[in-house]
């Protein structure tokens, strides 16, 4: 895997996904509504695509040669009940279908572990398009994704942490360690349609 292209690559957790897909040497793309979004210590080192993941012909650009796709869509914080992050997707996975692209990391949410009464009300916006995006996953054949449900995402430097197939290990991960993993992910076939959570460990007192 040496090209891969990034949906929500300016967002909190996406533009440190984009450095870390820096880092280990790939070749990133990113389709950026707002490119000038994207710091200018990073520009020279991305092929940054405008346009919109609503729109199929601008998705398509963006897959088109690539090894993979890493998706970490979002809402900049406005928890409002919203289709936005599954329509996206949508058109991803019919891009990847039509170009021959088989693997995809995508950013969700640890709520998606809970039972729906126990997700906080202000939450189920949010939550329900997280739930239509694992859907969209789950419906596919023959393609290697990985649902990546972290807890809250920090700030904290990058350190330790737990990484468990179909629940959370804990309350929080740094965004530094969430951007290694939707990366790293992509060559582990044993993470291939799985639930993934990940915590930052806790020392033990």
């Amino acid at each position: 895997m040496k090209k891969i292209a990034i949906f929500g690559g300016t967002g909190m957790t996406g533009l440190c996904t984009v450095e870390a897909a820096l880092k280990q040497g790939l070749e990133v793309r990113a389709l950026l509504r707002d490119p000038s979004r994207l710091p200018e210590s990073l520009r020279n080192q991305v092929e940054v695509f405008t346009g919109d993941v609503l729109v199929k012909e601008d998705v398509d650009k963006v897959i088109e040669g690539r090894d993979a796709v890493v998706v970490t869509l979002g809402t900049r914080n406005d928890l409002s009940p919203t289709t936005i992050m599954s329509d996206g997707l949508k058109n991803i996975l019919s891009a990847m279908e039509n170009k021959n692209v088989k693997t995809i990391s995508v950013c969700l949410s640890t709520f998606l572990f809970y039972d729906k009464p126990k997700v906080p009300a202000m939450f189920h916006g949010i939550n329900d398009d997280h739930e239509r995006m694992l859907h969209l996953l789950q419906a596919t054949e023959g393609l290697n994704w990985i649902a990546v449900m972290p807890p809250h995402i920090g700030d904290t430097p990058s350190g330790d942490y737990n990484v468990e197939i179909g629940s959370s290990p804990g309350r929080a991960i740094s965004k530094f360690d969430l951007a290694k993993f939707m990366i790293e992910c992509l060559s582990k076939p044993e993470y291939y349609k799985q639930r993934m959570g990940l915590a930052t460990k806790v020392p033990v007192p």
